[in-house]
């Protein structure tokens, strides 16, 4: 297809081809994003070929490819995608892992506008241009322009309450989404969330990370930083401590200062209306009683 909306937590991103013979193949856990609105707030226009960028860009972040292997990270390779920086200008020079050595690709885009450019490099007459790491590098930088939260955890809903279980890799964020799945609730997603402040207060969405991902949301009534313990255990944080330890869970790039500034403003706000509090707990249905004796 030529040109494709997708409506991921709210954000209605298009992605339109700008060369004819160039398809657009949305991959599987993008196809119940699809929006068959004709309105869109961000347009990607993708080319077919090399970019070179600007000769005084300026290197601000790189990213090694690392994979995690029994919880601990390895690193593959130095090359995988850094971010460049040329006047207002910002670019994404990323390569695909997934699909081989050959293709590669160039974002163009900026913070102050919602109209940006890729470039892909060897990607034949079709390509899927949310590959990974395109994917979780514009939803960052879309919810990075809006002011939003992209956060490692797990949320659920339980009788239309909705829960955060925040934490790194290995604090539990996966068997607290499946202890309450088990239980009935409607689990948001178990690993990456994006938190954004409506009119109704700050909503949770999921991100399409697996194949079977549909658009889900909630509202957010608590916030838990989570961990494995000997018992069950809630301990309530506020002010600063509160502030630190959300923003330690957040996916952040912290190479721009503004950015950072808003992040920490997002934050301050979630902390001053939302209940959070830390969680250690064990692995089995205790811990639902727990959360929901403690209401």
């Amino acid at each position: 297809m030529n040109s494709y909306i997708l409506n991921i937590a709210g954000y209605r991103i298009r992605l339109e081809s700008s060369d004819d013979g160039l398809d657009l193949i949305p991959s599987e856990r993008f196809q119940l994003f699809l929006n068959h609105d004709s309105e869109s707030e961000i347009l990607i226009r993708i080319h077919s070929g090399k970019y070179e960028l600007p000769k005084d860009a300026e290197k601000v972040f790189n990213a090694p490819y690392v994979e995690e292997i029994n919880g601990i990270q390895m690193k593959k390779s130095e090359k995988f995608w850094s971010v460049h920086k040329s006047h207002n200008d910002l670019f994404i020079k990323t390569t695909f892992p997934l699909s081989g050595e050959n293709k590669k690709a160039v974002l163009k885009f900026s913070l102050k506008t919602t109209d940006w450019d890729m470039w892909i490099e060897g990607a034949g007459k079709e390509t899927d241009p949310m590959e990974y790491p395109l994917d979780g590098l514009i939803l960052y930088y879309i919810s990075a322009i809006k002011g939003d939260i992209m956060i490692h955890a797990s949320g659920i809903n339980n009788e239309g309450k909705g829960y955060i279980f925040s934490g790194i890799s290995g604090k539990g964020k996966t068997t607290m989404a499946k202890l309450w799945d088990s239980s009935g609730a409607k689990v948001i997603h178990d690993d990456r969330l994006i938190i954004r402040n409506t009119t109704d207060g700050f909503m949770m969405y999921n991100t399409p990370v697996y194949k079977n991902d549909s658009p889900s949301g909630s509202k957010v009534d608590r916030i838990f930083l989570i961990g494995h313990g000997e018992k069950n255990l809630t301990i309530p944080v506020n002010g600063a401590e509160c502030i630190s330890l959300i923003t330690a869970n957040c996916i952040q790039h912290t190479w721009n200062p503004e950015i950072i500034l808003k992040l920490l403003g997002s934050v301050s706000a979630i902390c001053a209306s939302v209940p959070v509090a830390k969680l250690w707990f064990l692995p089995d249905k205790s811990i639902i009683d727990h959360i929901l004796d403690n209401e």
